[in-house]
């Protein structure tokens, strides 16, 4: 079957590696399955004049009932969806794009959901169409590179962006680059991510200790917004806003990082949480209903509800040997066991036979 799969493709960023992963789980089972950014299109008809072209499409695939479900209103072949954290945390919030995404879950032969919870959301934000919504967690694969240096990516990152602010207040001297203890932010800078959320209570935090610092990394697709994120990273002590990286050098910088922080809005379920855990790193999360669905407080991870408090948990990470040890224990166990590779292949390429 030749597949259409449309998704929001800015580059390196969570949707567009989860896009990759399961177009490779549709092409595993023999299938013809190209993937294109929705943001190429302008409306439904110019998706049906592509679906309809020779030699034709036989089905198609979206990630997020509106950003791409909507695209596919007007094929006449039959589609599948996926909700994205956007569709059920901010779009049904706008009566027009839930209107829309209604069409699009009616018309859809099946739509998958993340978690339990996204999927109770969505039945009872949307039309009720529990019948035709399977629940299947994101599967993780981690591969770090072992070219990548850490020494040279903290100089390259921490040293390069001291600012005058940094220089006279605290700082980052260069023989301590090696001792320090980075929190790695990872996202795509736009501002359902939240990256500014923890700056100044974290700044605060490093003038007393300046072995802590604040790494946000990530791809620039929002260009307004981070432009607002680079002059806050510049005038800040102890933030910096690292270059982003391919997927196995962000692994790599992972697995050396201290903790990796998520400080977003709002979340379908975030990969690079689920990626941290696999590579043996803690998780200090923003406690919203996409990441309590993934970190179990004090079990897999750690959460929070508030700058400072982000900071009262990261000091206890810091301090009590015991906990972290169990967080990354229990993170990579509770990986292996809900999100592997293999099922999520599996429940896909079943969802796919429901589109012949």
């Amino acid at each position: 079957m030749k597949v259409l799969f449309l998704a929001c493709l800015s580059p390196k960023s969570g949707n567009c590696t989860t896009a990759e992963r399961i177009r490779s789980h549709i092409e595993s089972a023999g299938h013809t399955c190209e993937l294109r950014d929705a943001s190429e299109f302008q409306s439904s008809a110019e998706v049906a004049n592509l679906v309809a072209q020779n030699p034709p499409f036989e089905g198609a695939v979206a990630i997020h009932l509106f950003k791409a479900g909507r695209l596919l209103l007007d094929i006449q072949v039959p589609f599948g969806v996926i909700f994205g954290g956007t569709d059920i945390n901010e779009d049904v919030k706008v009566e027009q794009k839930r209107v829309v995404m209604e069409q699009v879950l009616l018309k859809a032969r099946f739509a998958v959901a993340f978690t339990e919870k996204l999927k109770e959301e969505a039945e009872v934000f949307l039309l009720s169409q529990s019948s035709k919504i399977y629940v299947q967690p994101q599967g993780i694969k981690t591969e770090a590179t072992e070219k990548f240096c850490w020494t040279e990516f903290l100089k390259s990152t921490v040293l390069s962006q001291r600012c005058v602010h940094q220089e006279e207040n605290s700082g980052v001297r260069s023989e301590y680059v090696d001792e320090l203890h980075v929190f790695l932010l990872i996202c795509g800078l736009r501002r359902v991510k939240d990256p500014l959320y923890l700056v100044e209570v974290f700044s605060e935090w490093h003038c007393e200790d300046p072995l802590n610092v604040l790494v946000i990394i990530g791809p620039k697709i929002d260009p307004v917004f981070t432009v607002e994120v680079e002059a806050v990273a510049k005038r800040t002590a102890g933030v910096f806003l690292a270059q982003e990286r391919s997927q196995q050098e962000l692994h790599a910088a992972m697995k050396r990082c201290f903790a990796v922080v998520n400080s977003s809005v709002s979340e379908g379920m975030s990969a690079a949480i689920l990626e941290a855990m696999d590579l043996g790193v803690p998780v200090v999360a923003r406690d919203i209903p996409g990441n309590a669905a993934v970190v179990q407080h004090e079990v897999t991870g750690l959460l929070y509800s508030s700058p400072q408090e982000f900071v009262h948990q990261s000091q206890r990470l810091l301090s009590d040997r015991e906990l972290r040890e169990r967080v990354v224990r229990n993170g990579k166990l509770y990986v292996e066991e809900n999100h592997g590779l293999k099922q999520e292949e599996e429940s896909y390429q079943r969802l796919l036979e429901t589109l012949y």
